[in-house]
């Protein structure tokens, strides 16, 4: 579950957030022409979404961006078991990205997430340092100290910095660079096409990115929706082609 709310977290990825694409080729990005007068800026809101694990109905999990000062916003994932799910995983799990908007960039500044358990013994803490190119703290009990490059994101963050592209209709960077425990990786990104999906929101347009982490059997698939400001209304986990988990949108507020 610890690591179903990273990629879903997105959220990431939830969704949350486990940040992945595909192991093929990066398609091109979708042919938005928007220009800098239609572009929308980065909205508060708070998604919801109804997790299955395996066809079953595991939980919920929430997804809150919220903005604290000019450029300053703070980014976070709830994921909360339900039914047997919640024998395996008693308290909810939580990530929080706090993060600067700098030069129209994503850039991270603090990270955390608790795995919802009774100890720390999977907790992460991160604190990035960027006029030092470094990012310090503590992964799993494990301290951290890594050199810092451009563009490096958090697990939360990284969906953030793939919305901002989508609605630029710039192309997608071919891979993402999140630190992840004691380590910084490349995860790779493709667009998959478009697709009209009937929603508890609605029927909404989609956008279908896809990431995979290099040698990873695991592949994410998210479907982004630009009528709702980009925001996530779908995600599949996916090891070995074969569904792990799903999470799809229940509500949306602005």
């Amino acid at each position: 579950m610890f690591r179903l709310a990273q990629s879903c977290g997105a959220m990431s990825l939830a969704f949350a957030v486990c940040v992945a694409t595909a192991a093929t080729p990066a398609a091109e990005s979708p042919n938005v022409t928007a220009s800098p007068a239609t572009i929308m800026p980065l909205q508060a809101f708070t998604v919801v979404q109804s997790v299955e694990w395996k066809g079953i109905s595991a939980g919920i999990s929430t997804l809150t961006l919220t903005r604290t000062a000019v450029d300053r916003w703070t980014y976070s994932s709830r994921s909360e078991a339900r039914g047997i799910a919640r024998l395996l995983v008693p308290g909810d799990i939580t990530q929080t990205s706090q993060f600067a908007i700098v030069d129209g960039k994503v850039q991270p500044r603090h990270f955390r997430a608790n795995a919802g358990s009774r100890d720390d013994s999977k907790d992460v803490s991160f604190d990035f340092d960027w006029p030092h190119n470094r990012v310090t703290g503590v992964a799993e009990r494990q301290p951290v100290s890594l050199e810092l490059r451009p563009g490096v994101q958090d697990d939360l963050s990284a969906q953030i910095a793939t919305m901002l592209e989508l609605e630029r209709g710039t192309h997608l960077p071919p891979s993402f660079s999140v630190v992840d425990k004691d380590e910084i990786k490349e995860y790779r990104y493709s667009f998959d096409g478009t697709a009209r999906l009937r929603t508890a929101v609605g029927t909404v347009d989609t956008l279908v990115v896809s990431s995979q982490r290099k040698g990873s059997s695991r592949s994410l698939r998210t479907w982004f929706a630009p009528s709702l400001g980009y925001v996530p209304v779908k995600a599949e986990r996916l090891h070995d082609g074969k569904l792990e988990f799903s999470m799809s949108i229940r509500s949306l507020k602005r």
